[in-house]
């Protein structure tokens, strides 16, 4: 777990413990209900976890916010950042059963209270949210359509979605006609995985 330490020093033993935890949780249901490659499990913390707090290098959630995960998939970057801000609310929405059930389970294994997780698509969630984060599900001219309205009027400082993407992006951000701003996480995280690997950040409307 060093590297967690490494980037994140601030993260209490408690904390630390609980992405133990996540990654006995994840390996033991990645047995039963493929939720990442055998390789990448190898690499859980370094590829999942460690990818999925390149969003708390770029903002801080407010205490108090809400945060809705959308094709959370195994829980990935909801998880994570669930641990790293207990104060925050944090919903995790997948269409696919099996995995919305092994995320629910996970989550009541860690005693994460602030999570809940649906089986439902992003353009039918109601509520709205603070924040919105995602891990490379489709392009963004596709993908910001679903969640567009799913912001709050009033959101808390830097509201928006926060996207995780990876490779070259300026045409896809062009396609999608989207103001948007891109930090790479190479310029946090020293490891090859990362040399390609962004945070694409919309502001809320």
């Amino acid at each position: 777990m060093n590297l967690l330490q490494h980037y994140f020093p601030e993260l209490t033993a408690e904390q630390l413990q609980l992405y133990q935890q996540l990654e006995t949780e994840f390996r033991a249901t990645n047995e039963a209900i493929n939720l990442v490659s055998r390789p990448d499990m190898d690499n859980f913390v370094e590829r999942h976890v460690l990818h999925s707090l390149g969003i708390a290098k770029v903002v801080k959630f407010a205490k108090g916010s809400a945060v809705l995960d959308v094709g959370t998939g195994g829980g990935l970057p909801g998880l994570p950042l669930a641990i790293m801000f207990p104060e925050v609310q944090f919903h995790l929405v997948d269409s696919i059963g099996k995995k919305i059930r092994a995320v629910q389970f996970m989550a009541a294994a860690l005693g994460l209270d602030n999570v809940t997780a649906q089986q439902t698509r992003a353009e039918q969630v109601r509520p709205k949210y603070d924040y919105v984060v995602s891990r490379a599900v489709a392009r963004l001219a596709t993908f910001y359509p679903w969640i567009a309205n799913r912001f709050k009027p009033q959101g808390a400082p830097g509201s928006g979605l926060y996207y995780l993407k990876g490779g070259d992006l300026t045409e896809e951000i062009a396609e999608s006609g989207l103001k948007a701003k891109v930090t790479n996480l190479g310029d946090f995280f020293s490891e090859e995985f990362y040399e390609t690997k962004k945070v694409v950040f919309v502001a809320a409307k």
